[in-house]
């Protein structure tokens, strides 16, 4: 069964920084790149995962941000959301949620270690919680 997936920015930076290979930030990478996760993402997802991601302070290798975005884009669907009435305690990750309400009829999944960000939503969920999922 193939699944549909909002990628938080910060599970990205979570699975460059780990040195822990079976984290569940690495593992949701690894799915997407096997293809048994579809990312979805927009033209302003895609340019805050290239903005933070080459932030100084993470100091990651370029090539290897590279090929993550690369795999986003190649194996993911670009979404051109409709904007929404939505307040929630995060602005600035209303395009992720955004992406999520434009495919809901997909049942995706907005993937992100700040569930405090959102709302109460169950298609909001931790790595953790989307490969235990994936697992069913």
């Amino acid at each position: 069964m193939l699944y549909y997936a909002v990628v938080d920015t910060n599970v990205l930076v979570s699975a460059l920084l780990t040195k822990n290979d079976d984290a569940a930030t690495v593992q949701v990478l690894r799915k997407i790149f096997a293809g048994d996760v579809i990312p979805l993402y927009s033209i302003e997802t895609m340019a805050e995962y290239r903005e933070v991601l080459a932030r100084r302070k993470f100091r990651f290798d370029k090539d290897l941000v590279d090929y993550v975005l690369l795999a986003i884009e190649k194996f993911g669907i670009l979404i051109n959301p409709s904007p929404t009435a939505v307040t929630l305690p995060d602005m600035d990750d209303l395009p992720f949620y955004e992406i999520v309400m434009e495919r809901i009829e997909d049942d995706p999944y907005l993937v992100t270690g700040n569930i405090k960000h959102f709302t109460k939503e169950s298609f909001i969920v931790t790595p953790a919680e989307f490969l235990e999922i994936i697992s069913r």
